[in-house]
């Protein structure tokens, strides 16, 4: 007798098995969807430098290498050549105003002096004959007047009375003509006689004028010549330390030749080399810090030199407030110089991924992933030590910010 064979149900091991393959393959599935055209990287977390983006007060500045020099340097150049024939300080010195420090010989700017002094004397004497001439003749002229003043007057006195005669023919025609023709002779001298007497005080007048010029010009050309015979004893023009000074004793010197150099110490300026790429960005009245001994202390640019030198032009920064004590000349600080204010940013810390992505993008780091993935960003300014983050990124994330290099262009970096 057929019997009736009952199909047996699943069991309960075989359901769950299949269960659990099935979701580790729909899982399998689901994350192969899901990272379709990602590409990944294993990268080793104690390798990567990394930097937290925070807000903060943020300034673009360069840092700038300065030395430290005097505030005025005056350079002391031979006004005169000549030798050495004394020196009255020693190299280092401090020198006040006026001091001597050398003197020198020049025998054939002496002898020029002497002879210019004598050609003056000489010159002054053949003025004073020649001026004594000229009053001698001015003195004959006023009497050659007055005497034809006093003859006009005797001659005047006889015409009247010969007018008379003659009317009443007590003398002779010809005798009343000879004292009329003398009359009016001596009239005509006379009048000659004023015209020259005027031409004379007028080019007496210029005649002096001419010699007390010349006589000036050569006094001035003496004193000139002097004043050389005074450039031959060097003086400080102002007071501070004296350097440079290796001169000896006998040694000669030319004219226009530097001698030594005197720095006034009573401040300090700072003379800074800046790269040309910046020339565009720096004026007058710019201010720069700087620290030494555990306190900082600002300067101020004073003066700008457009000649560019090596790829790089100088400016001259001054102290803003009272210099360091023991700063000294010749001193190297390390300057901070701001191109900007200070204004609130978000801000990243630099680092050698900007080389690889140019400042584009970065990784961000997710702790919980424990993965980086790439993202867009916008940076602005930026200086020594920070980005200024426009866009892309938000406070708190973390940023890889080592180089880039090794990743490849990697979508996702898995930390190990």
């Amino acid at each position: 007798m057929d019997r009736k064979i009952e199909k047996k149900k699943w069991p309960v091991q075989r359901i769950a098995l299949y269960s659990i393959a099935l979701a580790a393959i729909a899982f399998f599935v689901q994350a192969i969807y899901k990272d379709t055209g990602t590409t990944r990287l294993n990268v080793e977390t104690e390798r990567l430098l990394i930097d937290t983006v925070n807000r903060g007060v943020f300034q673009e500045f360069i840092p700038v290498s300065g030395v430290v020099q005097p505030i005025k340097t005056v350079f002391l150049d031979a006004m005169e050549g000549g030798r050495v024939e004394e020196l009255f300080v020693e190299d280092g010195a401090m020198v006040k105003k006026g001091q001597p420090i050398l003197r020198l010989v020049n025998t054939d700017l002496q002898a020029s002096y002497l002879n210019q002094e004598a050609s003056l004397v000489s010159q002054i004497n053949q003025i004073r004959s020649t001026s004594v001439m000229m009053e001698q003749q001015s003195l004959n002229l006023k009497e050659q007047s007055l005497d034809v003043d006093y003859r006009l007057d005797q001659l005047n006195k006889d015409l009247i009375r010969n007018t008379a005669l003659f009317q009443d023919q007590v003398i002779s025609k010809v005798e009343f003509e000879r004292t009329e023709d003398e009359y009016e002779h001596l009239q005509r001298r006379r009048k000659m006689l004023n015209l020259t007497m005027q031409k004379d005080s007028l080019f007496g007048t210029m005649q002096n004028q001419q010699m007390d010029a010349t006589v000036g010009l050569m006094k001035r050309n003496l004193e000139f010549a002097k004043q050389s015979l005074d450039n031959l004893l060097i003086k400080a023009p102002i007071e501070g330390q004296l350097s440079s000074l290796n001169k000896e004793i006998g040694e000669l010197i030319s004219r226009g030749e530097n001698i030594a150099q005197i720095d006034l110490l009573t401040n300090f300026k700072v003379r800074a080399r800046i790269d040309e790429f910046y020339i565009s960005r720096i004026f007058l009245g710019q201010t720069g810090s700087f620290k030494f001994a555990n306190d900082w202390y600002e300067l101020i640019i004073k003066k700008i030199y457009p000649q560019v030198s090596n790829g790089a032009f100088e400016v001259d920064l001054v102290f803003t407030s009272t210099p360091p004590s023991t700063i000294k000349r010749g001193q190297t600080l390390s300057i901070k110089l701001s191109l900007s204010s200070e204004k609130e940013a978000m801000l990243l810390a630099r680092g050698s991924f900007y080389q690889t992505s140019g400042g584009n993008w970065v990784y961000v780091i997710n702790q919980e992933t424990k993965t980086a993935h790439k993202k867009e960003i916008k940076i602005g300014k930026q200086n020594p030590n920070y980005y200024e983050i426009l866009q892309g990124l938000n406070e708190g994330d973390v940023v890889i910010t080592s180089s880039y290099e090794n990743f490849n262009d990697k979508d996702e970096l898995v930390l190990k």
